[in-house]
């Protein structure tokens, strides 16, 4: 054992026993202090780190239970392998020690070498290592001579445009500044404001009356006294008799400043004062911890407590090889740098950083977004197709004035009932497409305003259903044409197919496969409510879920054959003669649902939000108000502004039958 080391401990538990007698510093705080032996071996070094990393008298690394033995800071040993150990162990936890080192680099020992040049060259490149460097401060740790060296290659490198000074370099206190003859006209202008550090030692008040009050007898919680005493006097503690034994009885009454320098100095050497100031340090840094931003709250005590239960290496000081990294940016490690140098990279789209130098970007919580900064986030704004849209407004306009446009023509088709135009082609069949019409333009109302329950359960089968009826009517008038101009030649069998049922089978058949597609996706998969979070960074996004999908494209798909089979009909028929031929419009007007409709998907599916509620909305209106113009507006022309062309005797020309 080396007695003198005992006076570092000392030191320690003086240096503690004054901070916690001090009421200036961490009132109503006691600081402790645990001792663990290295025996010189980096295992046992290791063993001892993780002891401090377990709960008191448990060795189980990372696992602490113990509130009240929290550990804030580790001071090292003199043995610089025992601090290098240390930091193995205790620098994964972050637990505070040492500083970020750009470079380690040993320079060229002197030699009796005849290569001149060749050792110059070794000294130069080790120089421009250090030159070369962002560090703000570099420590050079060398012998007497070292200073004459460094002297000569920082005059040459001024020739080759090397950087020496805006540095602070700190030197041991070995190094000597003085210099052979022929330096003796050069400047030392790299070293001004040099820092050169010696051993410092102090006499603290009070010290030696501590060690006076010292006494291996009755000390009982200073575990190392009794193995020193014996030691440092030769003595034994043991009740042996002294025949057995050569050692004398320690008695306690050993006077501590009788012994020899060597074994033990009363006075604190300059390690002993750089352990008392180790702990000092970490007082007062404590002391700035608990006591900042808690003038004028109440919670005094509880606020130091909260403090003091913070993790190890928070507010620590740190060295840094590059600026902060700001709000809104995050620290990536630089490859082949030390773990202070990283580059700061601008957070990716929906994450933010609201500190300085944070590690990774942090997502918004749900509902949020990032600002143009990323340092922030802020609520989303509620998007959905409303009345006080101007696109909503638009919309619904234009489909109640078309449910009103369709509705007057239903009111003149029933008021001319009575006229050869209405009558021909079965006028129930064409009061039931008007009302169908009416109802497509008012059914699109229900894709406006914010999403609801019952709207979206009912707003797409309903436009399926109406739609169904609609074309099914169409289907129904133009095959009824066909079959009447057929049944009108001489010898035709067709004429048995002319009941009044036919008509009305076409569309109840047609229109009831639709409605079954309905109920199917009404019991299966039925529509709902949703929000869109993610679709747009800045928007919650209202609308409907369709549930199934598939069933969604089976009702439009089912409503575009519908379609494509009146048109191929109707356009077979087109050239039938008729003054009044129906089938010329229908197959004009089913030639524009058609083209809205297929149109209609490729459209629906590049948009979104509430823009694919728009799309939709627009292609039932058009496809209706194409349906209305072209089968309705000529019969209107006629009926209201050319009455002497609804006759009898106009629609016979031709060839032309009622039914």
């Amino acid at each position: 054992m080396f007695t003198h080391n005992y006076q570092h401990i000392l030191a320690l538990a003086f240096a503690v026993k004054e901070i916690n007698e001090n009421i200036h510093i961490l009132p109503n705080v006691s600081l402790g202090f645990h001792i663990l032996n290295s025996h010189f071996f980096a295992r046992w070094t290791y063993l001892a780190s993780l002891e401090l990393l377990s709960t008191k008298d448990k060795f189980i690394p990372n696992y602490k239970c113990d509130i009240h033995s929290n550990i804030v800071g580790v001071i090292g040993g003199p043995n610089s392998q025992v601090c290098l150990h240390m930091t193995n162990i205790l620098s994964t936890y972050k637990v505070p020690q040492g500083i970020c080192v750009d470079f380690l680099e040993t320079m060229p020992k002197m030699s009796f070498s005849g290569d001149v040049a060749e050792e110059a060259m070794t000294w130069f490149e080790t120089s421009h290592i250090v030159t070369g460097t962002t560090a703000n401060a570099v420590i050079i740790q060398g012998e007497i001579h070292t200073i004459s060296v460094l002297r000569s290659i920082f005059h040459f490198a001024q020739f080759y445009d090397i950087p020496i000074e805006s540095r602070v370099w700190i030197m041991t206190a070995q190094m000597d500044f003085a210099s052979p003859g022929f330096l003796r006209d050069w400047d030392i202008h790299f070293l001004h404001g040099a820092l050169s550090f010696a051993i410092h030692t102090n006499y603290p008040r009070g010290f030696q009356t501590f060690l006076k009050e010292r006494n291996p007898i009755s000390e009982n919680r200073d575990g190392f006294i009794r193995v020193f005493w014996k030691d440092a006097f030769n003595c034994d503690f043991s009740n042996s008799t002294l025949d057995e034994r050569d050692e004398l009885i320690c008695t306690g009454e050993e006077k501590l400043e009788t012994l020899p320098g060597t074994l033990f100095d009363i006075g604190m050497s300059g390690h002993s004062y750089s352990i008392y100031n180790a702990v000092y340090i970490m007082a007062y840094a404590l002391h700035a911890i608990t006591s900042s931003k808690s003038k004028g709250r109440a919670k005094m005590g509880w606020l130091r407590q909260n403090r003091l239960n913070e993790e190890p290496w928070q507010k620590r000081p740190r060295s840094l090889c590059n600026g902060n990294c700001h709000s809104g940016s995050s620290r990536a490690k630089i490859e082949g740098k030390p773990y202070c140098c990283y580059e700061c990279l601008p957070c990716p789209e929906g994450k933010i950083t609201n500190q300085k130098d944070m590690d990774d970007c942090l997502p918004c919580p749900e509902g949020q977004y990032p600002n143009k900064d990323h340092d922030s986030c802020l609520p989303k704004h509620i998007v959905f197709l409303s009345y006080e849209d101007p696109l909503g407004t638009s919309l619904a306009t234009t489909a109640i004035v078309f449910a009103c446009i369709a509705t007057v023509v239903l009111g003149i088709f029933i008021k001319y009932q009575d006229t050869p135009i209405v009558k021909a082609n079965n006028r129930n069949i064409t009061y039931l497409l008007l009302v169908s019409l009416v109802l497509s333009f008012l059914c699109s109302l229900l894709f406006i305003g914010q999403p609801e329950k019952v709207t979206c359960l009912f707003r797409q089968p309903a436009f399926g259903i109406v739609f169904s009826v609609a074309i099914s009517c169409v289907l129904a008038k133009t095959i009824i044409v066909i079959l009447a101009f057929m049944a009108s030649m001489p010898g035709s069998k067709m004429r048995r197919w002319l009941g009044k049922g036919l008509d009305n089978y076409i569309v109840v058949s047609c229109s009831l496969i639709q409605l079954i597609v309905c109920i199917v996706w009404l019991v299966t998969s039925p529509p709902y409510p949703d929000a869109d979070m993610n679709l747009v960074a800045d928007e919650i996004i209202l609308g409907c879920n369709e549930g199934s999908t598939l069933m969604f494209y089976c009702v439009l798909l089912y409503l575009l054959f519908l379609a494509i089979v009146g048109f191929s009909v109707a356009f077979q028929a087109r050239h039938l003669p008729d003054s009044f031929n129906e089938t010329k419009f229908i197959s004009f007007s089913l030639l524009c649902f058609c083209s809205v409709w297929l149109s209609f998907f490729p459209t629906y599916l590049s948009t979104k939000g509430k823009y694919m509620v728009a799309v939709e909305i627009f292609s039932i209106l058009s496809s209706s108000a194409g349906l209305l113009g072209c089968i309705f507006s000529p019969k209107c022309f006629v009926i209201l502004l050319r009455p002497d062309l609804n006759n009898k005797k106009q629609l016979m020309r031709g060839k032309k039958v009622e039914t």
